[in-house]
């Protein structure tokens, strides 16, 4: 089982649209008249917290320009947990016709639930910089924001898939001199529930069904009485059309048997 090799970038394509639900983000600033003196979009990045305070820390010249530009806000994939809640039937597959004559049968096992946990931070030098963020994020949460993904291109699945708001907390840890640089860290915790998929199994698609009818079972040269064969009508049609069906029966009073290899009716020599 373990050894074949797939991937279908489910959580890429996950951890791809959370970040996005926050890359648009728009800090305004104002004097004390009301007159907008600067509008900026808030970088994004992903990446661990400590990375970011490191760089803070680290640069005790606060003119340098290789200096963390604040406000900023980063994400991390904190854990992956089953999600048993949400368990599906696992011997149902999803089925899907390909190829150009749709004589190509696609199939895959229920896919299995998991949550993925998110830590988002927004670092701001300033309280009224931090909370504009927060409150452009907050009201979309209640406590959820459900996004649609592709899940499976391949076998044209989407999903919509719920991203929970689960914690907040402040953090400022301002302390020292004038010359120490301010941080002022609001962490956000988030759950998305998302599926994860197994490998994807190609088949030719069946569109004729014969059956041959013997008598006198005991005999070892049993005779054919009777053969039934089913299509579908039309034989143009895919799994996913409304058809109908064909059944053809015929009657024999030879020896032959069917070969399945040659497509023939053949007398059997044996």
């Amino acid at each position: 089982m373990l050894g074949q090799s797939f991937y279908h970038e489910t959580i890429r394509s996950v951890v791809v649209s959370f970040g996005t639900i926050f890359n648009s983000i728009q800090l305004v600033r104002k004097d004390n008249d009301g007159v907008i003196q600067q509008t900026m979009k808030v970088p994004l990045a992903y990446g661990p917290r400590q990375k970011f305070l490191v760089r803070l820390n680290e640069d005790a010249d606060l003119s340098k320009t290789t200096a963390v530009t604040l406000p900023r806000i980063g994400f991390e994939i904190s854990g992956l947990t089953y999600d048993s809640a949400r368990k599906l039937n696992r011997v149902q597959k999803f089925k899907k016709v390909k190829g150009s004559r749709s004589d190509q049968l696609d199939t895959q096992y229920m896919p299995v639930p998991y949550n993925i946990d998110f830590d988002l931070y927004i670092l701001a030098k300033q309280s009224d910089d931090a909370l504009q963020i927060v409150e452009q994020i907050l009201p979309y949460f209640q406590p959820d924001y459900t996004v649609t993904i592709n899940d499976m291109t391949d076998m044209g699945i989407k999903r919509d898939v719920p991203i929970i708001l689960n914690d907040i907390s402040y953090e400022d840890d301002y302390q020292g001199d004038f010359t120490t640089r301010r941080a002022i860290i609001y962490s956000l915790a988030f759950s998305a529930k998302f599926y994860l998929y197994g490998p994807v199994t190609s088949s030719k698609v069946i569109k004729t069904a014969q059956v041959d009818s013997y008598t006198d079972m005991p005999d070892q040269s049993p005779k054919r009485e009777q053969r039934v064969v089913i299509t579908p009508s039309p034989t143009s049609a895919d799994a996913d059309d409304d058809f109908g069906f064909n059944e053809t029966v015929s009657f024999f009073q030879d020896a032959k048997d069917y070969n399945p290899v040659t497509g023939e009716d053949e007398i059997d020599d044996e």
